[in-house]
């Protein structure tokens, strides 16, 4: 009685800080697993909100992990350019539960004109993210505010606001219908942001595998609703015999012919982030 009591408090408290959507979102969260029941349900926004959750609560547990990234930048020409990242990132936990998104730092190491430059994100559950960008030529901490977030990261294919975590919260859905993908049963759902003001994009359709409820692939729309770009995940392996990350993952523009691939090597679990190392201190200390 005592922790319905405490639950009701908390539910209370959100219920004056969220939109009642994104309530109803939050609680589906909180739930320990996601029936059968709720996922073979006929009605399609239950549907796709309980895809999702079930995707994240899958992939929740792992504390922190840190891992080398290749990016492979190609023109519309063919033309190439690689670069090399130090990532990590962690769950924000409290008491053994997590309170809030995923702490992301990435720090450039080469080549020569983009080394020492660093990206902290700081992902939120309820409000906009916190975004902050190193400039080593400038020696200084460049905010990047919300409304900025549908632009280029440092040139790439990805969106500042793709290399936030996608939190459950942030996002309507609906299951738009079953189909295999590259030889697996799919759910196909269609996520769209809540937050429509500082997004790029109208709306997702993303291909959650049935087996695992992994992310085999997401096309993105723009504010027009024309198919602006598509992520592909490939060759997941599986970490602590829970975990599951992909190696390699591509985005394709459409509009502007091209792309960006990561290859992920050298992942490391639990390997012992503290908070203090996602700071905006932290940003200059990277190097």
């Amino acid at each position: 009685m005592r922790l319905l009591k405490k639950q009701h408090r908390k539910v209370e408290k959100l219920k004056t800080a969220l939109p009642a959507l994104v309530l109803g979102l939050s609680l589906l969260c909180m739930t320990p697993f996601i029936s059968a029941a709720q996922i073979d349900t006929d009605e399609p926004e239950k549907k796709g909100i309980a895809i999702a959750a079930e995707n994240d609560r899958r992939d929740s547990g792992w504390l922190n992990n840190s891992a080398t990234v290749k990016m492979i930048l190609t023109n519309k020409h063919g033309q190439t350019n690689t670069r090399m990242i130090r990532f990590r990132t962690m769950e924000t936990i409290k008491d053994g539960v997590q309170v809030g998104g995923d702490k992301t730092l990435l720090v450039f190491d080469s080549p020569l004109d983009i080394k020492g430059t660093a990206f902290l994100t700081h992902s939120h559950k309820d409000r906009d993210d916190d975004q902050w960008l190193y400039l080593p030529t400038l020696k200084r901490v460049k905010r990047i505010s919300a409304r900025n977030k549908s632009g280029s990261f440092v040139g790439s294919e990805f969106a500042y606001e793709d290399i936030s975590s996608e939190e459950v919260e942030k996002y309507t859905y609906q299951w738009l219908r079953d189909e295999v993908y590259d030889g697996r049963d799919c759910y196909v759902v269609e996520r769209v942001p809540v937050d429509k003001k500082n997004t790029g994009y109208k709306r997702h359709i993303v291909w959650f595998d049935k087996a695992e409820f992994l992310i085999r692939k997401i096309d993105y729309y723009d504010r027009k609703d024309m198919l602006l770009k598509t992520l592909t995940f490939k060759n997941y392996e599986k970490q602590l015999d829970t975990f599951w990350r992909a190696r390699q993952m591509r985005m394709v523009n459409y509009q502007n012919g091209k792309s960006t691939e990561l290859f992920w090597s050298d992942r490391k679990f639990r390997a012992g982030l503290k908070s203090r190392d996602f700071t905006k201190n932290s940003l200059k200390r990277s190097r």
